[in-house]
């Protein structure tokens, strides 16, 4: 008998769409008023404090998030580590992830549990929610309400990273794929992509675009001459792959609207960036967001809260870890 497959994916798809949905009613704004009611201040007074010993507090906590939601769920496996490195943290793609945005959790943690009302009360994919909001804010970007009561994951293996994040060389069909899947908009998907306002990457994720692009180009087109021989200069063929530049280089510091400005300079350094304008498709809504900053905010808050209600555990489904880099 000839299987379906289109009808089988869609009915895959819709399924898992709806369990996401289903997850996410059970979270909630006040989940812990009883529990924990300081929590938010708990962790906003040490996000503070780490995010005026080093600003890459803020890229690293965010694109955390980004990483933990998009593998298994909002469920905190990013964080768990392994002797023998089987982890999701040990995937190439995680490898990059800044230790300042673990460092953020690791501490919010421990102001939280110096409560002893709080005392591990407080879920770690709970406790990265709410310090991706503030770092956000903290850095110039909008105060959004967190929803809360999810639990922590027991489980993070390399091989449910692979084919999970994007790639920095994706067209817009790709990334419209992805982020489908976890129930993101096309929409979503580019307010999030408004996070590199204050992101990072490295050289080897881009230099590409600058050298040898393909047979009839050495460099992009798509990619600002001038600012292509102003990336050479930091990016030189074999330069050291931790060498990393800031994603938006006129107010890396700020979560703005910059980004998109950039974009239509033909400045988004990843080609995953400059696609959203170069594809007409998605341009109308990078020039919406370029030339309204609060339509932007309003899209990234929507965006990001849908984001933290993907493939969530609550109630018995996980645990809440004494430690954020262990199971119980």
């Amino acid at each position: 008998m000839a299987i379906n497959f289109d009808f089988v994916l869609t009915s895959f798809m819709i399924l898992l769409i709806s369990s996401v949905q289903t997850s996410s009613a059970q979270l909630s704004r006040g989940f812990y008023n009883n529990t924990c009611p300081n929590v938010e201040q708990l962790v906003r007074a040490a996000v503070t404090q780490k995010l005026q010993q080093t600003f890459v507090t803020a890229p690293s906590t965010l694109r955390l998030f980004f990483h933990d939601c998009f593998v298994r769920g909002c469920d905190a496996s990013v964080l768990l580590v392994s002797p023998t490195n089987q982890v999701e943290k040990s995937h190439p793609d995680d490898v990059s992830l800044a230790g300042d945005g673990f460092d953020t959790v690791v501490k919010a943690k421990v102001a939280v549990d110096s409560d002893p009302q709080c005392r591990n009360k407080v879920s770690c994919a709970d406790i990265l929610a709410l310090a991706t909001r503030d770092v956000v804010n903290l850095a110039g970007g909008p105060f959004y309400e967190v929803e809360l009561g999810r639990r922590d994951g027991r489980i993070s293996t390399i091989a449910s990273v692979q084919h999970h994040l994007p790639s920095p060389n994706f067209n817009l069909d790709q990334l419209n794929s992805l982020f489908s899947f976890n129930g993101l908009s096309q929409t979503d998907m580019i307010a999030l992509s408004g996070g590199h306002t204050i992101g990072f990457s490295h050289c080897n994720k881009f230099s590409k675009r600058m050298y040898n692009f393909s047979p009839r180009n050495r460099i992009d087109p798509t990619l600002n001459l001038q600012y292509a021989l102003k990336l050479k200069q930091t990016c030189p063929v074999n330069v050291d792959p931790r060498v990393a530049l800031a994603l938006d280089p006129f107010t890396p510091q700020t979560f703005d609207n910059q980004y998109f400005k950039n974009l239509q300079q033909g400045m988004g350094l990843l080609s995953s960036d400059q696609v959203l304008f170069t594809d007409p498709r998605s341009r109308d809504t990078v020039n919406l967001f370029a030339s309204n900053e609060q339509a932007f905010y309003t899209a990234f808050v929507t965006a990001i809260t849908k984001l933290g209600r993907v493939g969530v555990k609550t109630g018995n489904q996980g645990e809440i870890r004494v430690d954020c880099t262990k199971v119980n």
